[in-house]
Order: C-alpha cells, then sequence, then structure tokens
C-alpha cells in the first residue's frame, strides 16, 4: 500500500489492518529516527518518566547522541512551550543516567 492509501485511511479513521506486521514508517523512516520522533511525541504529551526511560533506551540501542536527544528536546521549545520541555528534562536526564548529577528527586 502505497503512502497515499495510507494517508486516507488515516483520513478516514481506518487504520491499515496489517499496521502491526507491516507500518507505515518502516520504509520511509530508519529506527534511529522513528525513536527521535517518539521522544519528540512524548515530550509534546507530557508523558510518564516510564514512557520517556523506555523511548531513551530505545533511541540509544538505535545510535541516537546525546547530542541528538538535547536538540530534540530543545527544537520543541517553540512548539510546546518552554514549560512543557523544561518539565520533560529531568525525565529525560534521568533516563540518560544524569538524573543525580542534574536534577533532584522531586523533579523526576
Amino acid at each position: 500500500m502505497d503512502a497515499v492509501e495510507r494517508l486516507r485511511r488515516l483520513c478516514i479513521d481506518d487504520p491499515v489492518d496489517d499496521a502491526a506486521d507491516d507500518p507505515g514508517w518502516s520504509d520511509a523512516l530508519d529506527a534511529h529516527t522513528v525513536s527521535l520522533v517518539r521522544i519528540g511525541a512524548l515530550i509534546a504529551t507530557d508523558a510518564p518518566a516510564a514512557s520517556m526511560r523506555s523511548a531513551i533506551d530505545e533511541a540509544v540501542t538505535a545510535g541516537a547522541s546525546l547530542q541528538e536527544i538535547v536538540a530534540v528536546l530543545e527544537g520543541l521549545i517553540g512548539d510546546v512551550g518552554l514549560p512543557r520541555t523544561v518539565a520533560a528534562a529531568p525525565r529525560i536526564a534521568a533516563a540518560l543516567g544524569y538524573g543525580d548529577d542534574l536534577v533532584t528527586d522531586s523533579e523526576i
């Protein structure tokens, strides 16, 4: 199924039945890119720390660097606002193993 058909089906709330076996991004985006997009989505939705840890682990496994992860965080300031971005920073720091050095327990 091509991208236009996938988009059409999403527009009418009819997701592709075989999405679990053939996700639409599998041939368009690599795992590295998908993991960074997922982090951005979690920041935007103010996801809990456990979700952020899982996404950060996935991103690091896919080869994402600290610089790329921080760039995603900084890149969202204009879209989701500084307060939401700052709220996500301690969860990201903790997931990357910097929690003790950068934040207090009450922030995680």
